[in-house]
């Protein structure tokens, strides 16, 4: 592939990379990961509530990996609240998953802002071999978008499995009980999932401009070398 195309398609992943790191950054910072609505059971069960009734009952809430914010309904109008993960939450959440959900965030954006340097640097400089080539690039695809997937499957792991929204709802509440009726992912939790996407791309465009796979690449060298071991 000519050089002028291997700097606009190194560019372009340079670019998307930056902006991935920078959606990471915003998206972290605020409470629009998860929306829920739950239900106050104790005043729907007090006064056996049915259909339109329950509409009285019904509180939702949206949250991020730091804060967020809802409003509880029991019958007798709403309640907003406000709460922070850390400290206030600490006792109700699972804090060695969340704790590593923040981690692979952090990674995620570092990562993918070492990402866009490399894109520019194979761009406009002289790249050599090893890490600072093609192979780094890949690498950092790679592990890039592993991170992203795993703060995915982590915060959807601890939403679900661990109950989360049921648990905030549920906090400082001694005398009413809350379930869970509707959760849904929102803008921040695909900010992560496009960000995630755009590293698979990434490395789609890294094979555009003419660079095969690492374990390909491997694989032919292999074959080589034993071709080469048959003649002598």
């Amino acid at each position: 592939m000519p050089s002028q195309q291997k700097k606009i398609l190194f560019c372009v992943a340079g670019v998307l990379s930056f902006v991935c790191a920078l959606g990471v950054v915003s998206a972290l910072g605020t409470p629009l990961w998860i929306k829920a609505t739950f239900l106050c059971k104790t005043g729907a069960l007090l006064v056996n509530a049915s259909g339109q009734e329950l509409d009285k009952f019904l509180g939702q809430m949206h949250y991020g990996l730091f804060h967020g914010e809802g409003v509880r309904q029991c019958g007798l109008g709403a309640r907003p609240f406000r709460f922070s993960v850390f400290p206030d939450l600490l006792p109700a959440v699972p804090a060695s998953v969340h704790i590593n959900v923040l981690l692979f965030s952090s990674m995620l954006v570092v990562l993918t802002l070492v990402a866009a340097a490399f894109f520019m640097y194979n761009a406009f400089g002289k790249p050599f071999e090893a890490l600072h080539g093609p192979l780094g690039l890949y690498l950092l695809s790679f592990i890039s978008g592993s991170c992203g997937c795993l703060v995915m499957i982590l915060f959807a792991s601890e939403v679900k499995l661990h109950h989360l929204s049921e648990k905030i709802a549920n906090f400082k509440e001694g005398t009413y009980a809350y379930k869970t009726q509707s959760e849904k992912y929102t803008t921040s939790f695909w900010v992560i999932f496009i960000c995630f996407f755009a590293h698979v791309l990434n490395g789609l465009l890294i094979r555009l401009a003419g660079f095969q796979f690492p374990f390909a690449k491997s694989k032919d060298a292999e074959t080589a070398n034993v071709a080469a071991d048959l003649m002598y």
